[in-house]
């Protein structure tokens, strides 16, 4: 499975690009950190993102693509840009037929290093690590957005697996009844 992770933000938007399956090795396909000058307008800014965005799903044909929840914070202006870029993730992935999953910080966090709670340092260095990387992916976007994608291989695989045989079992339940008149 090939997953496209985005730490969404206006200024600088991670994304990551992960393979990897459960039980199976990681694979770190792509990262970059996307920048916009705070100098332009919101609407240039959004459109700059957008394209990179879909240039990246074109590339790299992910199956699914995984965007951080937008939290709320003191800061009203950094939330609304935050979400704004979620938005634009999220609509990329529309455009081309991908699911989005999202995916708080805390279970993020959890996923890559066991601790809700890990801080940056944390997670770039789990990162590393469990990509295999000779250097840490920097800036903390990049990192993040690799570990967006981590999550959802590990999460996202085991919670869709449950699904599936949920939704199996409901199946032959309804095949045994209709068996049964």
């Amino acid at each position: 499975m090939r997953v496209l992770g985005v730490d969404p933000g206006l200024t600088r938007c991670g994304i990551g690009v992960v393979d990897g399956d459960l039980g199976r090795k990681l694979r770190m396909v792509d990262v970059t950190v996307v920048r916009t000058p705070s100098s332009d307008a919101t609407p240039r800014r959004l459109l700059a993102l957008e394209t990179e965005i879909d240039g990246l799903v074109r590339r790299h044909r992910p199956d699914v693509v995984t965007v951080e929840r937008v939290f709320a914070d003191v800061n009203v202006l950094s939330v609304m840009g935050t979400a704004q870029a979620s938005a634009v993730a999220m609509l990329v992935a529309a455009r081309h037929g991908l699911a989005v999953h999202l995916h708080t910080p805390t279970e993020v966090k959890a996923a890559v290093t066991g601790n809700g709670r890990a801080d940056k340092a944390q997670v770039t260095l789990m990162v590393t690590r469990l990509l295999g990387l000779s250097t840490a992916p920097k800036p903390a976007d990049a990192a993040d957005a690799l570990a967006l994608a981590i999550c959802h291989l590990w999460r996202g695989a085991a919670t869709a697996r449950l699904e599936a045989a949920v939704l199996a079992q409901q199946a032959g339940i309804a095949a045994r009844k209709v068996g049964t008149r």
